[in-house]
């Protein structure tokens, strides 16, 4: 026992030695140290004459020192004394070609490709090694002819690939429609691939491409995964109408579901589209059977709703409210479409205590912890609303107890700090802002970090805050929907507080607020301004962004929002905004995004 145990011991730091060895070979080498890295090399292949690293490590160091007889030697042994191995006529014609004698290292190309025909499962290592010394459109033939010479080879993937780097577009999507045709489990993948190619524009020359072969795929074979490709293309254009007739056509086919619908739907609505999302839920609503599908496509048709009628059709938007919770009652199943109702009533039309008592009326029906945090943050959001402070306060630190290790937690946390400041106790925000400075979710901890510097900031010079109080209001106001009373309290602020530390923050809230007014040219009046007077200002480079976005989506000047995305990306490298704009410039400019 004694004797084995040695023996492996022995055998072990062997096998240890020679990994350590050739692992000296490679550090000489990569130090360019070439004489070194040869002589263990060489050490090391005739103890291993069939270690594929060693002998390939080895070539490269020959050709490295220009040692070419020597690598012809080794290769043209290796070539007569294994059998299956006819790449190594790529790697003699390489080995010509390090010398500039072309015509010889095509002798030994042209040779390797014809191997394939009497030997077609060689193609791959061919290719391979082609691909290897970046001879694409060698590895293109070799792969191609391997597929001509045995039907049953499949290549389309690695062909796919290399058209894709020719440039090939056309030839490569036909490949990888190809490849998805026998396996469609391969999708998300080749999505990835397409996006390096697939614009916004559906004008693009790829985009173009990419739908004709598509459509022609779908006349010759019904195979549901062209409407899936279809409809991914048609979405990455924000061409959701489009999108929605692939996805009709996938639903009543595949009867899967309909949560590629639902995500259709949500997509629309974000991207400025509400009509088309709002045929989509019709869609949903209508062939459903499930009722929490049901009710979850006429939440999100409400809340569009509310976003795009004007406030004259607000009670046929409360009508329908109620209709449904006639159909389906007020059970906890409707929890979550109750409280979008109490929010409705509350900030859309004023019904502040019916808002309050259907929220109220929920705390008696033994909601589980979460279900209890939900309806008591969106009671506290009334009654902030309401200017009842202290009472918004107790909830939400009940929320923050109920839940205290997860996310909603935290926002309660950041609204306890927000309702303290809209009532100006600034130094109590101040202390639950320092908390949420660390917080998980990022979003949190930037708005608290926003907040912490905006009072902090306007507390310096102004002992007695007044400015700030001001602001809060108008801030408070901007939450309640009063839009045009928090523009004329900031207007103030502009005019009694011109040059302090106040002015940037009430110019560029009241230039947010007038953007969603629709007043474009006013929001860029202001942002304007700060960007001239308070170009080192933090919030110059939200100042630069919005007016970008001012430039590319409202106004119509992409000139202009070329020239504000490009300073953002120079100036202001460490700006949130940064990836955005870096993105959004080189789209405008025209370039290839990967």
């Amino acid at each position: 026992m004694r004797f084995i145990y040695a023996l492996i011991l022995m055998l072990f730091f062997a096998v240890s030695g020679f990994s350590q060895t050739e692992q000296l070979a490679k550090n000489y080498f990569d130090r360019g140290e070439f004489e070194k890295a040869e002589n263990i090399y060489e050490k090391l292949l005739d103890n291993e004459p069939n270690n594929a690293e060693i002998f390939f490590g080895l070539i490269a160091t020959y050709q490295q020192l220009e040692k070419f007889g020597k690598a012809e030697k080794l290769l043209k042994d290796k070539l007569n004394t294994t059998a299956n191995s006819p790449h190594y006529l790529v790697e003699l014609g390489q080995n010509f070609a390090l010398q500039k004698n072309p015509a010889q290292a095509e002798k030994f190309f042209d040779e390797a490709l014809r191997a394939i025909e009497s030997r077609p499962n060689f193609a791959f290592s061919i290719a391979r090694t082609f691909e290897k010394y970046s001879m694409l459109d060698n590895a293109v033939a070799a792969y191609e002819l391997g597929m001509k010479m045995n039907p049953d080879a499949e290549y389309s993937i690695q062909l796919a690939r290399l058209y894709g780097e020719q440039g090939e577009i056309e030839k490569m999507f036909s490949n990888y429609i190809n490849v998805l045709g026998n396996n469609p489990a391969l999708l998300p993948g080749v999505s990835r691939i397409y996006g390096q190619f697939i614009t916004d524009d559906p004008v693009n020359e790829a985009n173009i491409i990419f739908r004709k072969l598509l459509l022609k795929k779908l006349q010759e074979d019904q195979n549901i995964l062209y409407n899936e490709m279809l409809s991914w293309l048609f979405i990455q254009q924000k061409e959701f109408q489009k999108a929605f007739l692939q996805e009709k056509a996938i639903y009543r086919r595949s009867q899967e579901g309909l949560a590629s619908l639902m995500r259709l739907t949500i997509m629309a609505s974000e991207e400025g589209q509400p009509e088309t999302a709002l045929e989509v839920l019709d869609f949903i609503i209508e062939e459903t059977p499930q009722e929490e599908v049901k009710l979850q496509a006429h939440q999100l048709k409400l809340n569009i709703l509310q976003d795009t009628l004007p406030e004259k059709q607000y009670p046929e938007i409360e009508n329908s409210y109620r209709e449904l919770f006639n159909t389906y009652g007020t059970g906890l199943n409707m929890l979550s479409l109750q409280i979008d109702f109490a929010n409705f009533l509350s900030f859309r039309q004023g019904k502040i205590a019916e808002g309050e008592a259907i929220l109220k009326a929920y705390l008696d029906q033994g909601l589980n912890k979460f279900q209890e945090a939900a309806v008591k943050m969106a009671l506290a959001d009334i009654l902030v609303l309401d200017e009842k402070f202290n009472s918004a306060l107790i909830y939400y630190t009940q929320v923050q107890n109920l839940v205290e290790n997860d996310v909603l937690a935290q926002m309660a946390r950041f609204k306890v700090a927000k309702t303290s400041y809209y009532k100006g106790d600034f130094e109590w925000a101040t202390i639950q802002l320092d908390v949420l400075k660390s917080a998980t979710s990022q979003l949190i901890a930037n708005d608290a970090m926003e907040l912490s510097l905006l009072i902090s900031e306007n507390s310096i010079e102004d002992s007695t805050q007044t400015a700030l109080k001001q602001y809060a209001r108008a801030d408070l106001l901007a939450f309640q929907e009063k839009d045009s009373r928090a523009i004329k309290i900031l207007d103030t602020i502009l005019i009694q507080h011109k040059g302090e530390r106040i002015e940037d923050d009430a110019l560029y809230k009241q230039g947010l607020l007038y953007e969603d007014s629709g007043d474009f040219t006013k929001a860029e009046e202001n942002y304007l301004k700060i960007v001239e007077y308070y170009k080192d200002g933090v919030l110059s480079d939200n100042a630069h962004f919005r007016l970008a976005e001012l430039y590319a989506l409202q106004l119509g000047q992409p000139q202009k929002a070329q020239e504000f995305y490009e300073k953002i990306i120079f100036n202001y490298a460490d700006s949130i905004y940064f990836v955005d704009a870096r993105k959004k410039f080189r789209k405008l400019r025209g370039d290839e995004l990967e």
